[in-house]
């Protein structure tokens, strides 16, 4: 390639530059850039409010699971005491049996 042409290209180059920098920093880009930003920042606010929400939604599902455990564990709590009690009576029946009878 001859000296000329690698002069061309060089200048052509600088050319493309000069004018890729105009355009980007023209005004009309810049309220593309603006206008671009902000649909974005309205889109991030739209996610987040779905976050949000979904959120809300774990926070009652937990909610209701912990109610569901605590009532679970009451009444096993309860059935345990009505074993307890029905053996002692059992007990206590057995005990009494075994007393001769007094008179």
């Amino acid at each position: 390639m001859s000296f000329w042409a690698k002069a061309a290209l060089f200048a052509g180059g600088m050319a493309a530059s000069t004018l890729g920098v105009k355009i980007l920093t023209s005004k009309t880009a810049k309220k593309v850039y603006t206008q671009t930003t902000a649909a974005a920042l309205r889109c991030k606010d739209g996610i987040m409010e779905g976050v949000t929400k979904v959120r809300e939604g774990c926070d009652d599902i937990l909610a209701d699971a912990k109610e569901i455990n605590e009532e679970k564990a009451a009444e096993a709590e309860n059935e345990e005491m009505i074993e307890d009690t029905a053996e002692a009576a059992k007990l206590s029946e057995t005990a009494e049996e075994a007393k001769p009878d007094e008179v």
